[in-house]
């Protein structure tokens, strides 16, 4: 597919590791209504393994792999449709602010989004997650 600037592997493998830091945090949430967001209840594993190698796995792609995962998870969200990739991508990369991992990381539904940004693009899910383990 023109446009997307990023290796189905190098997705599955964030949807592994995404998962993984979910089941962490998913068996310390006890459910009760609280006032942090999802994205301070990650912060409270900052010394998680699993964590940190996925914020540095992020951190060390290029822009445009960033770009591309960020326009993915936006397409799987349904912020965009398959055939609005390009501009997915213009906007992940003229918006980019904050640190693309944490921005990633702060989705609490991340995971879920990539596979279904893959899957609406025409890609295999199973083999993009096969492929990175």
């Amino acid at each position: 597919m023109p446009g997307l600037e990023i290796s189905p592997e190098k997705v599955g493998f964030v949807i592994v590791k995404a998962r993984e830091i979910a089941a962490k945090v998913a068996a310390w949430d006890d459910g009760a209504a609280s006032d942090r967001d999802a994205e301070s209840i990650l912060e409270d594993f900052s010394d998680d393994a699993t964590q940190d190698e996925l914020k540095g796995f992020i951190r060390d792609l290029n822009e445009d792999e960033q770009a591309s995962l960020v326009a993915l998870a936006w397409i799987g969200r349904g912020s965009f449709t398959p055939d609005e990739l390009e501009e997915a991508l213009s906007t992940a990369r003229a918006e980019r602010t904050n640190r693309t991992e944490d921005y990633l990381l702060g989705m609490p539904l991340l995971p879920d989004y990539l596979e279904e940004g893959l899957d609406r693009l025409g890609y295999s899910v199973e083999d993009a997650e096969d492929e990175s383990l």
